[in-house]
């Protein structure tokens, strides 16, 4: 017996925003003053740091809750079962729906409700509910659910990860570049299989690191101080991850009774090149052994950072052997891992 990922799906908006369409953009520092450099090496020195050459931006007349649906209804139908037997719809996001042409996140009624609702599901049991984690938040309402399933609370659910961070960013501050659109959704069961979810690690730093991502106005002081936008502080983040990321790792890597050699792919959350790189460097030096080639499938070049939605994304695109030279097979062992706001950060060993 084994809880499983029984079927995975993935919505991906088709309008591209390439690196050089932010050289009209006018950059700011937080103090309001211009940044010195022209626009061309900022832009070249973000790709170069993040390896985000694009991302993906939304329709206009979508929102947060559309593309979660979009990304359920291929998961439902890759698991291929009747979405009135789901007993949970955990859906993970961090603003709810925010319209284009305005900043201000609509979470009444929560997002699960929405997307239970335009999937048509009648059964009351089925309980809709949504969860703010930061980007970890996909990943951390797997570890929910395998929980009610063990609980013999559910059979089967449906987890949920969907972002709109094109409208929550201010165009004035360089580190908009990193964020991007997108939902991936995962069915979780229980199974006649053995493996799946073998063990997880998750911790909240928050005495010092609570704001390390926050809420913010934007550098450009003429703006209305009543508009916020998400903003970060990119070099505490760097760190935080960097220490414990690789720990949370390893931690759910030593509970499983697994080798780190039995490891086939790592699925990290999709945030910036450099420091995942760095972090799966880190896992493979505690275990005194050099990080094995094309381990961490990689999809942040061409679709930045969608938050709670690029592991799920990630995965969905490997699992449909959408991404050259990766595929996971029945059997393999993955790790997924996230961080993000609070500071959360999650990791997963899983057997498919």
């Amino acid at each position: 017996m084994g809880i499983k990922i029984t079927g995975v799906g993935s919505y991906i908006p088709e309008n591209i925003e390439k690196n050089s369409d932010f050289n009209q953009h006018l950059f700011l520092n937080a103090d309001g003053s211009q940044i010195s450099s022209p626009n061309s090496v900022i832009v070249e020195k973000f790709e170069a740091i993040t390896g985000i050459q694009e991302r993906r931006y939304a329709d206009r007349h979508l929102v947060t809750s559309d593309m979660g649906a979009f990304a359920a209804e291929k998961a439902l139908t890759d698991a291929n079962i009747d979405p009135e037997t789901l007993d949970y719809i955990i859906v993970a996001h961090n603003f709810g729906d925010v319209k284009y042409g305005t900043n201000q996140g609509d979470m009444v009624p929560g997002l699960a409700a929405r997307i239970k609702h335009t999937l048509r599901i009648k059964n009351p049991k089925c309980v809709a509910y949504d969860l703010l984690f930061g980007c970890p938040g996909w990943l951390e309402g797997v570890i929910q659910a395998q929980a009610f399933i063990k609980a013999g609370m559910a059979k089967k659910c449906l987890v949920i990860g969907t972002e709109m961070l094109s409208r929550v960013i201010d165009k004035h501050d360089r580190d908009c570049m990193i964020f991007s659109d997108g939902a991936g959704a995962t069915v979780i069961e229980e199974t006649e299989e053995e493996g799946g979810i073998l063990a997880f690690d998750t911790a909240s730093y928050t005495f010092d690191e609570a704001y390390y991502l926050y809420f913010g106005n934007s550098y450009n002081h003429d703006q209305s101080k009543a508009n916020s936008y998400i903003k970060m502080q990119g070099r505490k983040v760097y760190e935080f991850a960097l220490t414990h990321v690789p720990q949370a790792m390893k931690a759910c890597l030593d509970q499983s009774g697994l080798d780190i050699k039995d490891v086939k792919k790592i699925f990290i959350h999709q945030a910036n090149e450099k420091m995942d790189e760095a972090i799966v460097k880190r896992f493979y030096r505690a275990y005194r052994m050099p990080e094995p080639e094309n381990i961490t499938p990689m999809s942040i070049h061409k679709l930045g950072n969608s938050s709670v939605a690029t592991i799920p994304t990630l995965y969905d695109l490997v699992k449909k052997n959408k991404l050259e030279n990766h595929v996971v097979n029945k059997g393999d062992v993955v790790i997924f891992a996230s961080v993000g706001a609070g500071m959360h950060i999650n990791a997963m060993i899983y057997k498919a």
